[in-house]
This record gives C-alpha cells, structure tokens and sequence, in this order.
C-alpha cells in the first residue's frame, strides 16, 4: 500500500488538469451511451426489440468485466504508486475503441457490440483511478466543492462534444454516416482533452517495495483478503456500498437506455436526441454544483436522499407521459437528480476511505458500481425485449408492443431507487468519518 507523504493543497493547474479529463471523458458518455451510439446500435445496427436486448447485455458484460477486474488493479495501483499508468492504459483502450465504432454499419452486430464493449471496459475502468486521485488533490473539507466543480466541468464537456458534432452531422447530410463520423470526432474530443492530466498533474502515492518473493498480483490477492477479513472495521463504508450498487442500478438503467426510450416512445430523431442530451447535460451541470454545495453543508446521506427523491419523481412522470415535450421536461429533472446522485456518492468514497488506500477503496465501490450497471440495464433489456415479444403474440403491432415494453421497463427503475435508498438509511456518516480517521493515525 502507498504511503500518502503530507502535501500542500494541489495547484490550480493541477486542479484544471483533473477538472479537463472529466470533460474529455464525459464526451464518451454524451455520444455513444446517451445520444447517438445507444439508438443507432439498436435501431440500425441491429434493428427492432431485440436491439434492446443486446444493448442491455453488451452493458452487463463490460460492467461485470470491470467488477472483476477493479479491485485487484485497485490495490496494485495504490501499492505501485501508478494510478496514473492505468489511467493512461485504460483511456487509450476506451479511446482506440470509440474511433472503432465508426465501422459498426448496419448487420454488423458482432463488431458493433465487440467494440462497444471494450470501449465501455476503458472507459468504466479509467474512471476508478481518476476518481482515485481526488484525495491527492483535495483536503477533506473540500472534497464535495472539488468533486462537484470536476462533475460540473465535465458535464460541460458532454454538452461542447454534443454542441460539435451537430453542424459536423448536418455538414455530411445526416443518416447514419453522419452517426458514425461523430463518433471518430468524440475519440479524437477526449483524447485531447485528457491529454493535461497526464502531463500537469504529479502522482503524489509513493511506490513502496514489494517483500521478498512477493509480485504485485500475488500482493494484490492478499491485500483484498485482509481488506475482506477486517471489513468489519469498514461497516458503515460496506453498507454504503450496498445501498449504491441497488440505487446506482437505477440511475445506469436511466442513462443507458434514454435514447432508445425518446426513440421508441417519442420517435425523436437522432439530431432530437442530441438536443435532449444537451438539456440533460446543462440540468446536470447545475445539479453538480448544487449538490458539490450541499454535500459539505448537509453531509453526503441527506443530500443522497434527496437526489434520489427527486429522481424517482422523475421516473414516475416519465412513465406517465405521452409528449415529447414532457420527455424533455423530465429529462431536465432527471439530469440534475443524477449530477447528485453520482457526485455525491464518489465524494463519500474519498471521505471514508482511510489516506492511501483510495485507489483500493474506489477498486471496491466500482465493484458495487459495475455489478449494479452489470444487472441493472440486462434487466432493463431483457424486460423490455420480453414483454414486447409476448404483447406481439397477443396480437399487438410490432411497434406498439415494444412501446410498451419499455414503459414497464422504466417502473423497474423507481424500483432499484426505491430500494437503495432504503438500505442508505442504515449507513451512519458520522461512525463512517471516525474510522477512517482512525485507521489513517493508526497507519501513520
């Protein structure tokens, strides 16, 4: 395990650095989960409720690829002292991969779905050593204002990439080329954007020598063994994780099936699409600020309940909807909701983790993460391909029927929020706070 030398606050170039690659890898989000590759992969690339179905399961085999794998890279990381390595290694798979997708043409499922996966795989695991960081440049104190400008920028991001690609989409005669270009300028997007963290911002974790006869693997097993057998210590920090693997389903579900719900429901376009990810992107920007605010005033359990509060609400009204004015009223609501939902809970990562076991820490609540992305959008899919297909043996028109399979799809999600945010109340933030202060001193 790393040793955390005392250090000053960060710089501000150093801050910028870590702000820049959030809005480099929130392009990734905004054009191939949100707006564009999601609805072109179901409706061209594979075509009709099945299209649902695969989307969901191409979802869960890279969530459940990155659980596996976070933990035990985790703990290496933090031993190793090179987050920043992994970063890099997994930013450039994600990247390599989303320029690949411009080859995924109509039929071609396996490339399609192949692709997506690997390109999801670096970009989920990236995200764990770059949220890794944040305790090297944030004190305690100011986590939540940090974490919450990082979202905020990065969600700025995802509506610059968006902002771009349209009058480069409406330049090349829109269809589906003009989908798959768009995708070729998010990889070369992020890949710049990532470029200052790489080159401003030290690693402040020491690598500390490895005890004789030992690897990093063989160490990393036996750190995740004895993180496991002392997990008693890190009760509350355990039952938080709990509660976010069930309520983190409902807002990955949310977000890896909102275009193929404007699609199917509302028969937006691709070029409505973008428009409806830009307000969901602008609503997030506030939420993130607005919960970075609250977080540190009102803690992290109060201010979860109310995201996710805000967020079933918006569940409920997307149910009951049948305009595409109200989609996009309920997209904005829905946008702020999760900016809480998903700031706040990385900033408890960094508040209950003891100092220089962040990377190990964030390898654990990835897995609740992954896991929970891993079953919640396979349940997403398979629900909405199911009931679909039975409502077309019932004699129901092909379109109708999928129509309704995803609104029944949408109510699991109230469901997974409903119930995370039922375990949340067990979780004691103040016990959480104490020991990790306590195991810090202890180790020091």
């Amino acid at each position: 395990m790393a040793t955390l030398a005392r250090q000053p606050l960060s710089t501000r170039r150093e801050r910028w650095a870590w702000y820049l690659y959030d809005f480099g890898n929130s392009a990734y989000a905004s054009v191939v989960v949100l707006a564009v590759f999601s609805a072109y992969f179901k409706g061209v690339v594979v075509g009709g409720a099945e299209g649902s179905r695969l989307w969901g399961i191409g979802v869960g085999i890279a969530m459940l690829i990155v659980a596996v794998t976070s933990p035990i890279l985790g703990v290496i990381a933090d031993h190793s002292g090179t987050k920043k390595r992994f970063l890099f290694a997994f930013t450039a798979l994600s990247v390599l991969f989303t320029a690949g997708l411009y080859f995924a043409e109509a039929g071609m499922v396996a490339l399609g779905l192949t692709f997506f996966i690997l390109a999801e795989v670096g970009y989920r695991s990236a995200q764990v050593f770059y949220d890794a960081l944040l305790p090297e440049i944030a004190a305690p104190e100011e986590m939540g204002r940090i974490s919450g400008t990082g979202w905020a920028i990065g969600t700025f991001g995802g509506i610059v990439i968006l902002l771009l690609i349209q009058p480069i989409m409406a330049a090349v005669g829109g269809g589906t080329f003009a989908s798959r270009v768009s995708l070729l300028v998010t990889a070369l997007f992020w890949a710049i954007a990532a470029l200052p963290i790489f080159f401003w911002l030290p690693e402040r974790a020491k690598r500390q020598p490895l005890p004789p006869g030992e690897n990093y693997l063989g160490l990393a097993f036996k750190q995740l063994r004895q993180t496991i057998r002392t997990s008693g210590r890190f009760r509350e920090f355990i039952k938080f994780v709990v509660a976010f693997l069930i309520y983190n389903d409902g807002v990955m579900m949310a977000l890896d099936f909102a275009a193929i719900i404007g699609a199917v429901l509302f028969g937006m376009t691709q070029q409505a699409l973008v428009t409806f990810v830009i307000i969901i992107q602008v609503t997030n920007v506030i939420g993130a600020f607005t919960f970075g605010w609250l977080v540190d005033r009102i803690g992290v359990k109060r201010s979860l309940y109310l995201a996710i509060l805000v967020m079933i609400g918006a569940v409920i009204a997307l149910y009951l909807t049948q305009t595409q004015t109200g989609f996009l009223v309920v997209g904005a609501v829905a946008g702020f909701a999760m900016a809480g939902m998903q700031s706040v809970s990385r900033t408890a990562v960094a508040m209950f983790a003891p100092a220089g076991q962040s990377a190990e820490f964030y390898g654990l609540f990835a897995v609740a993460g992954r896991t929970s992305s891993f079953i919640g959008p396979t349940v997403y899919g398979i629900l909405a391909a199911e009931v679909a297909l039975w409502l077309q043996g019932q004699g129901q028109t092909a379109l109708a029927a999928e129509q309704a399979g995803q609104r029944v799809a949408i109510l699991s999600i109230a469901v997974f929020l409903v119930v995370g945010m039922a375990l949340l109340t067990l979780v004691n933030e103040r016990k959480a706070h104490q020991v990790a202060q306590e195991m810090a001193l202890a180790e020091a």
